[in-house]
């Protein structure tokens, strides 16, 4: 067993170094460990389609059971890893068990940002990271009238627009003064802040939240820093993800905000890799650490450690590009805007059509597109070029 491949991790990236690794010839054995009961499956829809239940459990599955069989990965579900031992090349299983790895690929993934307040543990309280948290808020909204969320960014928008779908009153509460900050440009802001209000979730940002009331051991309302309190039957906190690097940083590797790795996805350790939302890198392209939490890095970023261990040279630097789908608008994400000195808002907001191009020193380096599908396409080809007025298509 010691030349077996380990992967700590059931998720997208996990799961995709096991298959890559296949793909690319490798016939030794793959052990894929995931602390769900699950097999792999994909997290995109689970604020969207299945929690709108328009997709059953079973259409999350990246691959049915068979598929693991057939390629010889010995997928183990519903196990916890505790501890690395580098130096024995071991790991500590939550069952008491151990187990040998010749290679070790880390692919913890993300979980919920929790939140620091009082009241926080309160029935009806919940976050959203996985199946059994959708089917538990999926359960609550059954029979619930008031939803508040703390947090407008892309996981607390989706949700809001699939609660009042679900024929919910939804209130989002956002501490920052627009939603999305973080991440897009006013113009987007407020194009979400005017979307979200037409449909009748009322969004209220500068908002402080004190605490998390309730009774008899149930969330009843939200007390904000004013002194109002937001009725509600459930809470969902939606303020951001933490690297799951806890296990790394034990086994003594370089850590900071997610697992350091290199160009191939090795850590500080040559017999482990790291890929996913857990890992940090340095991109030249944006000549920066970035740690990204996207379907697309899971993929080619697992695909790049997949063929470091096979013995290519691999130095992943990718072009990143996101998405999120609320009430009829899809927005597509090209590139990192963090850094913009200027924006080009092209085609009108008002239509639920248009595009927002980011640059810094008249470079384009990012491109928000609203039901624009051309311009993002156009924008993962042309990223990096210098910004001209036709340089992408019409909205």
């Amino acid at each position: 067993m010691g030349k077996a491949v380990v992967i700590v991790g059931g998720g997208q990236a996990g799961a995709q170094v096991a298959q890559s690794l296949r793909q690319g010839g490798f016939d030794g054995p793959i052990r894929l460990i995931g602390d769900e009961p699950h097999v792999p499956y994909q997290r995109p829809p689970l604020s969207k389609k299945f929690l709108l239940g328009e997709m059953a459990e079973d259409g999350l599955f990246l691959r049915p059971p068979a598929f693991y069989d057939a390629q010889m990965i010995d997928f183990i579900p519903g196990t916890l890893v505790t501890r690395i031992d580098p130096a024995a090349k071991r790991l500590s299983l939550a069952n008491g068990d151990t187990m040998d790895y010749g290679t070790l690929v880390l692919a913890t993934g993300t979980r919920a940002r929790p939140l620091p307040l009082p009241g926080a543990d309160l029935d009806g309280v919940v976050s959203l990271r996985s199946i059994a948290d959708v089917n538990d808020i999926r359960a609550r909204f059954a029979t619930a009238r008031n939803l508040v969320i703390i947090g407008a960014g892309y996981i607390g928008l989706e949700v809001a627009a699939v609660a009042r779908l679900s024929g919910l009153d939804v209130t989002v509460l956002e501490a920052e003064d627009r939603p999305l900050k973080r991440v897009v440009s006013p113009a987007l802001s407020a194009y979400y802040s005017d979307l979200h209000a037409r449909n009748g979730v009322r969004l209220r940002v500068g908002t402080g939240v004190l605490s998390i009331e309730g009774q008899d051991g149930k969330v009843t309302g939200v007390l904000l820093r004013d002194g109002e309190t937001v009725p509600a039957d459930v809470v969902l906190v939606a303020i951001g993800a933490l690297p799951n690097d806890e296990l790394a940083r034990e086994a003594g590797l370089d850590v900071d905000n997610g697992i350091l790795v290199d160009g191939g996805g090795q850590t500080s350790d040559e017999a482990i890799y790291a890929c996913g939302d857990c890992t940090r890198f340095h991109s030249a392209r944006y000549d920066r650490s970035v740690r990204m939490e996207s379907v697309q890095n899971a993929i080619d970023q697992a695909k790049a450690v997949a063929q470091s261990i096979l013995g290519q040279d691999v130095d992943y630097d990718p072009l990143p590009w996101f998405w999120s789908d609320q009430y009829a608008v899809k927005l597509q994400i090209a590139g990192l805007s963090e850094g913009y000195d200027d924006t080009k808002t092209v085609g009108d907001p008002s239509s639920d059509k248009f595009y927002v191009a980011y640059l810094k020193n008249n470079q384009l380096i990012a491109v928000d597109s609203v039901n624009a599908p051309r311009s993002h396409m156009m924008a993962r080809r042309v990223i990096g070029e210098t910004w001209r007025d036709d340089l992408l298509p019409d909205a």
